[in-house]
């Protein structure tokens, strides 16, 4: 390809070339074409637009959509070359149209301008991103209240400070990774309208002086509404930054499920199993099964954080309306995107195939006066004050740790040497069982409880 032909796009304002490594590092084609599939599907309602406002002949649009359809085959094979000299994806595929179908491939940009075409392309591709993104936080939000089901009355401790404070069931804890993906996936759905909005016809800044019309644009589009200033419309890159907040939350999630994952897995705490499929080995210590997949899901929140900061000083400068500092917008949402789709992914495959071992998480329950608590209170319903009833316990705890008992182990005369108010009935309160299913509540750790959290959480998954 001559100098000539690369530059023909746009080049004839300039007398000379563009240097070879200005080329190089001014172009966006080699990551910003993974949006082909978006860029010819604005190019082809465009076209279709431009035909009903009379800009464009009939003949054309066809030839137009023809042309755009060969195109996407090309790509799709793998027979499409690309290059750097057409700088992104919408030159390449522009140039590439004009080869096919000769001067009418020219008349497609008449009405619009790669400021406003880019950012079509890039909304139409994350709200692609964002669908398929929900498809796997719903898969993972359901393997969640499938094991919390299943587990609604296994006891384990629930910790504060990691020290054990008052039992709980398995799937109670589960319902609580739940709630935090629940309000992810409200995020990344408040999101996609933001996203659903379309900027085409804003033209390079000012709009055009064709007889476009925005609306129908938008309604091939499948947008919720068209961008409402021209200036905004191509220099807005909120939706980027609200995917990537949103995003980063979602995998701070992850991470902290995670750190839960690898603790858990641990001989010392040997609450759960993970199947081999989502573990590696040591290469010097043969007994060795490491937990890879949670650990690398909270080593990967690390670079969704910095993304959302890059956006973020990458917006916090710039004059309205288009500036070139915007073609780095796309790598950090490029990544930001695949990482948590994967890490999602990842997660929603290993979820349900987690193996709790529940004897050891009812003996971990056990130790460590989980049920210090519930004796307080089953004083205060005796008539004592809480606070007296917390110094009662709280020396209670400590001949126990003296004696090496849980308060379930003492007998009534040892209990009953700290208060007279203590009966043979202490001993329904003092049980892990007795102690979960007393918490019978809305958001409670009851069994009863955890199954009608998860009939709720169906609904809110299949809504």
């Amino acid at each position: 390809m001559s100098d000539q032909q690369q530059n023909q796009l746009w080049g004839g304002r300039f007398s000379e070339s563009t240097d070879a490594f200005v080329q190089e590092f001014t172009a966006s084609v080699a990551f910003d074409r993974r949006m082909y599939r978006q860029d010819i599907q604005g190019s082809m309602a465009h076209a279709t637009m431009l035909a009903e406002a009379g800009v464009l002949t009939d003949d054309e649009r066809d030839a137009i959509h023809q042309g755009l359809k060969e195109i996407r085959a090309e790509i799709e094979a793998g027979d499409f070359q690309w290059s750097v000299a057409l700088e992104d994806v919408h030159m390449n595929i522009e140039a590439r149209l004009t080869d096919k179908i000769g001067i009418t491939g020219k008349k497609l940009h008449t009405g619009r301008s790669r400021n406003d075409q880019v950012a079509t392309d890039i909304r139409l591709w994350l709200r692609d991103e964002i669908d398929l993104i929900d498809g796997e936080l719903t898969r993972l939000m359901t393997g969640l209240l499938d094991q919390a089901e299943r587990e609604a009355a296994t006891i384990m401790p629930g910790f504060t400070h990691l020290q054990t404070a008052q039992p709980v069931t398995f799937g109670h804890h589960l319902l609580a990774w739940f709630e935090m993906l629940k309000r992810d996936r409200e995020r990344l759905l408040d999101c996609r309208k933001r996203v659903n909005r379309l900027p085409l016809g804003a033209a390079a800044l000012a709009g055009t002086t064709y007889p476009i019309q925005r609306e129908r644009t938008r309604e091939l589009l499948g947008f919720d509404a068209v961008c409402e200033n021209s200036l905004d419309a191509v220099s807005d890159r909120d939706f980027a930054i609200e995917f990537c907040a949103l995003a980063a939350l979602c995998v701070t999630h992850l991470s902290r499920i995670s750190e839960e994952l690898v603790l858990w897995t641990s001989a010392q705490f040997n609450f759960i199993d993970l199947p081999d499929r989502f573990c590696t080995g040591s290469s010097i210590m043969p007994q060795k099964k490491n937990p890879d997949v949670p650990e690398l899901v909270r080593g990967k929140t690390g670079r969704v954080n910095g993304h959302l900061i890059s956006l973020l000083t990458l917006m916090k400068s710039q004059p309205l309306a288009y500036n070139k500092d915007n073609q780095e917008d796309k790598e950090p949402l490029f990544d930001a995107v695949d990482t948590l789709a994967g890490c999602l992914r990842a997660f929603a495959d290993m979820i349900p195939a987690i193996e709790p071992n529940r004897e050891v998480m009812r003996e971990a329950a056990r130790r460590g006066f989980a049920t210090a608590t519930d004796l307080a209170d089953y004083l205060v319903r005796a008539g004592v004050a809480f606070r007296d009833a917390h110094e009662i316990v709280g020396k209670a705890v400590a001949y126990g740790v003296e004696k090496k008992k849980d308060l379930s182990e003492m007998s009534l005369s040892e209990l009953r040497q700290f208060s007279d108010q203590i009966d043979d009935d202490v001993f329904e309160v003092l049980t892990l069982e007795g102690s979960v299913s007393a918490r019978n509540h809305v958001g409670g750790t009851a069994p009863d409880q955890v199954r009608a959290a998860v009939a709720r959480g169906r609904e809110v998954v299949n809504a």
